[in-house]
């Protein structure tokens, strides 16, 4: 197999896409520090670049949102009443969802921001200009809890196990230096801490990918077995010419989800609620119809 003009191709891409992140800090320069003079400005662009670039790739029916994932406990499907005794839940701001509108509705939307219920949901990527020492656990778990919010389409119409969103957490610069232990193992050391305490994730709840685009990937590998206990994690430290390798994990891993046969057979979200035990309705009467539907 080869490969070599893809491969060429998309650290093409990388290239360009960290050389516009360094226009931003040309143009509006710190005189202080390294960097821009508007650090949160400058975590936008890093956002809106990324959601821009990855819009371009994706197929259309994906859509590159920012905001929440509101899990309402409501019927879903035609019968399904697996939130019965739930309440409604909803996760913290997410920087990118990759949603499936095609197939799927949107509670609100205003541009790119919007509120989404979990059944569209396909990935949940977290975006920071610089990894900080504290950033690791803090994203994990908020990634997982948005995740386990996906978890309420139970099975698709033939009964299988729907597969959850990839999960992931992209940075354009580390600035972690741990002199005691080798840097990524030292972050794999923080993923590990982060599902620690409290109830065990599923495969799908662990973080997918950390990585810095341009430098080094920390990535899930994905086993062929359904029953999974263990999963295994793997550094690469980037070498010359393959600053594809960031973007193209997580391409795979959004379009494993997307196309994933699970979800091929889609079923209705939990999109609307009736209040329960209303005595208001009244029947007008009945007109003949062909029995067919």
């Amino acid at each position: 197999m080869d490969g070599k003009r893809l491969q060429d191709y998309w650290s093409q891409e990388v290239d360009a896409l960290v050389a516009t992140y360094r226009q931003f800090e040309t143009l509006i320069p710190s005189q202080e520090h390294q960097g821009s003079a508007h650090h949160g400005e400058d975590g936008r662009f890093v956002e809106e670049l990324l959601r821009e670039y990855f819009s371009k790739y994706l197929p259309k029916g994906l859509e590159i949102l920012t905001g929440f994932i509101l899990r309402p406990a409501v019927k879903t499907g035609t019968t399904g009443k697996e939130r019965k005794y739930d309440l409604d839940k909803n996760s913290s701001q997410l920087d990118i969802i990759v949603y499936d509108s095609e197939r799927y509705p949107v509670f609100q939307k205003f541009g790119n921001s919007a509120i989404v219920p979990p059944e569209g949901v396909v990935a949940i990527i977290s975006v920071k200009k610089h990894l900080n020492d504290g950033d690791i656990v803090k994203e994990c778990q908020a990634l997982w809890h948005a995740s386990t919010l996906c978890k309420t389409q139970h099975s698709n119409h033939q009964g299988d196990k729907v597969r959850g969103p990839y999960l992931a957490l992209v940075t354009m610069e580390s600035k972690i230096d741990k002199k005691r232990v080798e840097n990524l193992d030292w972050i794999f050391n923080k993923v590990v801490e982060a599902y620690g305490c409290g109830d065990k994730p599923t495969f799908d709840d662990l973080i997918g990918y950390i990585g810095s685009l341009s430098e080094w990937s920390l990535f899930k590998r994905r086993p062929s077995g359904k029953n999974v206990t263990k999963a295994k994690f793997i550094s690469l430290v980037h070498a010359e010419g393959e600053s594809h390798l960031g973007l193209q994990f997580i391409l795979t891993g959004i379009l494993s989800v997307f196309y994933d046969e699970s979800r091929r057979n889609i079923r209705r979200p939990g999109f609307t609620a009736f209040p329960s035990g209303r005595d208001i309705e009244k029947c007008l009467g009945e007109i003949d119809c062909n029995g067919e539907r």
